[in-house]
């Protein structure tokens, strides 16, 4: 709903009503149109001033409302009649002003904002664009290279930002709607003709079909396959080189496109499991989000390579003081370099100053003593890791939270070398610790309710995406990642190349196909594991051949590849060649190609043709199987934990919804039937074998993703 009030005698005042972010409802819009209306007819009224309740202006369209059949007046119209008006309308900012509610702000006549406020258009991350006549009204208030910026990448800008693009006519600290009253009041009775955008041209720029190519073509490329960007950029087009009523009709013709594709269904999807993940419930029933999660203050970090400077970090900028601990002299002085400087540059990026005092560094673990939560970050090494919780549990005071970064050893186990394992969790932190989104909060059998809400809130307030996750060999993620390159490596061998495998992944929408991605994380982390796990010395199990381990198919290209010293990017050489260590270029490498040729020859294996759609389905689907086995086993609550984890995390295009989520728009019934495809094919794979609930939600009628939560329960419930 929308309040309205006079104040300052003349002057109405309209109050968009609506907790949390007055997003505009059917009722709000309704509201806006009954006040606007009052206003305008009102003799004694001669400007009005549009705010939002509680510090916040309008957080945009009600997304609730998606998909559903559209009640209450139009947005469009309602925007029209406030630009007609022939009373001054003054948009009093707070908060946010963000998709509609920003869009609501550019029918006005005159845009006012508080200094913190965040304006923007984010429609593109939901698979949409502005089309409240946003894509038509800000390129002709800010000129086209600046609304193609804001529109196709959906970032928010601060007021002063806009203050300095000319989104906004004044920016104040002081309270805005008094500001815009005082304003209103100066420009009362002034024609409203030259603050109308929808009659504004755009402004000039020469080369204008150069310009679009250049946009069209830098978006096409950073969208890999996403429409939404691509829509974004034909509607400022049309802003440029249209009428606005003709704009606007196109603006319409491209909303329709994206409002039913399924890229928008998809990256909604993306929006509501973010949020779901948030509920931090596990398939057992039990509920970390009515515990009370404790306050930390100390944290402490073991362990200074590069996660552990990323979390140092990600703590720092969180407010919360840090021991930074390495017994390796050299580690911890190349750590203080690197933590002050990330800190530096991203405080320069801000314009703020870098929380530098609130890291302190020390080469003993005692340092850790009074630390309200300690992660640790060392060498993934499991003995090592008993041996650093033994010493922490000694050490630390007994109320203290222990996590470990591990990225899939047992949490159970280490917990069981500590005096609390009630206490212990898994914190499961990407690389760049400090950059990525994403945590993996792995609960073990005995961790308690407290320890896992903690871990779970403070990576909220550490600006992550935090999933609670059970305890299993490589937890989520990674569990699901080794059949998917297990399968890449299995292509190889069968006649495909690396270049063709990343080749089909990044045309889906992957940054990078699992080669590069190897090369990039390094192929020597992958073969300690191996050797770890006595999977690379061919005598062991003895008697067997040489691609068999554990009575399974194993292929031991990255093993071979590690041998030769090639460790990827590092030593500029991996499945690809690089100009020089550390060079991020990936070239084809004939050296790998005439290796593959030979590897096969060896082992008697013909290479065949391999087409795009094998290679998709082959890693995909083996991905996704594992997410049903996941989901079967209990070690994530539902299908969005697991999207979630991909999204955030994988590098899982967001307009592709998640593995679950795209599981679910293929047909679970195509999925099924395409891994028993592949399962006969190659018998010795287990992990091409269709896990059983995948069979069970296939019979069931493949239920819509959003139900799967049910379905697993009353199957679980009849076991």
């Amino acid at each position: 709903m929308a309040q309205y009030s006079r104040v300052a005698g003349s002057v109405a005042l309209i109050t968009l009503q609506n907790p949390p972010v007055n997003a505009l409802s059917a009722a709000v819009r309704q509201g806006i149109v009954d006040t606007v209306e009052r206003a305008l007819r009102d003799p004694e009224v001669n400007s009005v001033v549009i705010c939002g309740q509680n510090g916040k202006f309008c957080g945009g369209a009600d997304i609730k409302e998606f998909g559903r059949q559209m009640s209450g007046p139009p947005l469009v119209p309602m925007i029209h009649a406030i630009e007609a008006g022939h009373k001054p309308m003054v948009a009093a900012i707070e908060g946010v002003a963000l998709g509609g509610g920003l869009e609501l702000a550019l029918g006005c006549h005159y845009r006012i904002a508080h200094s913190k406020a965040r304006l923007g258009l984010p429609e593109v991350s939901l698979g949409l664009l502005p089309a409240a006549g946003g894509s038509q009204r800000l390129p002709r208030l800010i000129g086209v290279p600046a609304a193609l910026d804001l529109i196709t990448t959906g970032r928010h800008v601060t007021a002063a930002e806009a203050l300095k693009l000319g989104i906004v006519d004044q920016v104040t600290d002081h309270n805005t709607v008094d500001v815009a009253v005082k304003f209103v009041q100066s420009v009362a009775g002034q024609s409203m003709d030259s603050r109308r955008l929808s009659t504004r041209p755009c402004p000039s720029l020469p080369n204008l079909d150069a310009v679009f190519e250049g946009v069209m073509q830098r978006v096409r490329q950073s969208a890999r396959g996403a429409i939404a960007p691509v829509a974004c950029v034909q509607a400022v087009r049309a802003a440029a080189t249209l009428p606005y009523p003709q704009g606007m009709e196109r603006e319409k013709e491209l909303m329709g496109t994206l409002f039913t594709s399924g890229q928008a269904r998809a990256l909604q999807y993306c929006f509501f499991a973010q949020r779901a993940v948030g509920k931090w419930s596990l398939p057992s029933g039990a509920r970390w989000d009515t515990s009370k999660a404790m306050p930390i203050s100390k944290a402490a970090v073991i362990g200074l390579g590069t996660m552990g400077r990323g979390i140092t970090v990600a703590l720092a900028q969180t407010g919360v003081s840090v021991v930074a601990v390495d017994t390796q002299e050299r580690q911890l002085a190349e750590a203080k370099q690197a933590v002050s400087g990330m800190l530096e540059r991203m405080a320069q990026k801000r314009g703020s100053a870098p929380p530098l005092g609130l890291v302190h560094y020390s080469n003993n673990l005692q340092a850790a003593a009074d630390a309200d939560l300690v992660i640790e970050a060392v060498f993934e090494d499991m003995a090592l890791k008993e041996s650093v919780f033994q010493q922490l549990s000694a050490i630390c005071k007994p109320g203290t939270f222990l996590c470990t970064n591990t990225s899939g050893l047992d949490v159970d186990r280490l917990a069981s070398h500590t005096r609390r394992p009630e206490l212990v969790v898994g914190m499961h932190f990407f690389a760049p610790a400090h950059v990525m989104k994403l945590l993996e909060v792995v609960c073990g059998p005995r961790s308690s309710p407290e320890a896992v809400a903690t871990a779970m809130q403070l990576g909220k307030k550490m600006g992550k995406v935090s999933v609670a996750v059970g305890n299993c060999p490589g937890f989520v993620g990674n569990r699901m990642l080794k059949p998917y390159v297990e399968q890449a490596n299995f292509l190889l061998e069968e006649g495909a190349t690396p270049e063709l495998v990343d080749q089909v992944l990044e045309d889906f929408g992957f940054a990078m196909g699992v080669f590069r991605m190897s090369d990039l994380s390094g192929l020597d982390v992958g073969w300690r594991i191996r050797k770890a796990d006595k999977l690379t010395d061919p005598s062991v199990p003895a008697g067997q051949p040489v691609r068999v381990r554990q009575g399974r198919r194993y292929s031991p290209l990255a093993d071979l590849i590690c041998e030769q010293g090639r460790f990827g990017q590092k030593t500029g050489q991996g499945w690809y060649h690089y100009d020089k260590p550390g060079g991020r270029v990936a070239r084809s490498d004939p050296w790998l190609h005439s290796f593959l040729e030979e590897y096969r020859a060896r082992h008697g294996l013909v290479a065949r043709h391999i087409d795009h759609q094998e290679v998709l389905e082959r890693c995909l689907y083996v991905l996704i199987n594992e997410g049903f086995r996941i989901l079967d086993d209990g070690i994530a609550a539902g299908p969005e934990d697991i999207d979630a984890i991909y999204v955030f995390g994988y590098g899982w295009p967001r307009h592709r919804g998640g593995p679950m989520f795209y599981a679910s728009m293929v047909g679970l019934a195509r999925v099924l039937e395409r891994l028993e495809h592949y399962h006969q094919a190659h018998p010795d794979v287990p992990h091409l074998q269709p896990c059983r609930l995948l069979r069970r939600l296939v019979a069931s009628g493949s239920p819509p993703v959003q139900r799967w939560r049910e379905v697993i329960k009353r199957l679980h419930s009849q076991l």
